[in-house]
């Protein structure tokens, strides 16, 4: 089994390539000291396993794991961390495995073990139940491209996708705007039954000569408004002006 380890304390993962030396039919195929580098390299290494710290500095272990699952084939993921409280959080976000550091030889062969027999149903994740994403994962060409929320502008449903349009371009994604604007209702704004707006991107909201309202988002973007959100829109564009 080809296995990524990802930690971001360089000993921590010494620790176990050095366990995963001495087991037969494990190999170490890299090392990642971030959750975005996890993703990253996962996509290109392929792994059976990806071996996870949970908390890690920008994007942690278990957002790290949300994204894994969209993998073709997904890796199993097992968590070695020092901390007991997210073993919940953990196997709603897919997780095959939770072991607490130190990692013990015996308990770490026993959940690759069990990693062997994971399917991928039982690494779908159970629901977004979760912490809001900081980035959006899509399939880029073959790879997987990492956006930052904070860099979108809009989501635009079309057909059975959905757009992401951010500050350097825009991706396809398969996510529902429905689950989209569930998971970051803080951050963005529903604008019309095909749109979601970031609302620190929202730069006016103007009248068209034919009566239709139209939001303006900072680099010149205008989404159209219907008549269903515009009570609220206008609401809330106000609210922020105050």
């Amino acid at each position: 089994m080809r296995i990524l380890i990802v930690d971001d304390e360089p000993p921590a993962r010494a620790r176990l390539h050095a366990l995963l030396d001495t087991m037969p039919g494990f190999a170490v195929c890299g090392e990642a000291g971030t959750g975005i580098d996890a993703v990253r390299l996962a996509a290109t290494l392929l792994p059976d396993v990806v071996l996870m710290d949970v908390r890690m500095p920008g994007m942690d272990g278990l957002e790290a794991a949300r994204h894994l699952t969209g993998m073709e084939p997904p890796p199993a993921v097992i968590f070695a961390t020092a901390y007991g409280d997210h073993a919940i959080a953990a196997f709603e976000a897919g997780a095959a495995g939770y072991l607490l550091k130190p990692v013990r030889p015996d308990r770490l062969e026993a959940a690759l073990t069990t990693a062997r027999r994971i399917t991928r149903a039982q690494t779908e994740v159970i629901g977004a139940g979760g912490a809001a994403r900081t980035h959006i994962c899509a399939r880029v060409r073959g790879r997987l491209e990492l956006i930052p929320v904070t860099d979108v502008i809009c989501f635009r449903a079309e057909e059975k996708y959905t757009v992401v349009h951010h500050r350097h371009g825009e991706v396809l994604i398969e996510e529902p705007l429905k689950e989209l604007e569930r998971e970051f209702s803080t951050l963005f704004l529903r604008v019309h039954r095909n749109a979601l707006v970031a609302r620190n991107a929202i730069s006016a909201l103007t009248r068209r000569g034919d009566g239709s309202i139209v939001i303006e988002l900072h680099g010149g973007a205008q989404i159209e408004v219907s008549r269903r959100h515009a009570g609220e829109v206008r609401a809330i564009v106000s609210g922020t002006r105050e």
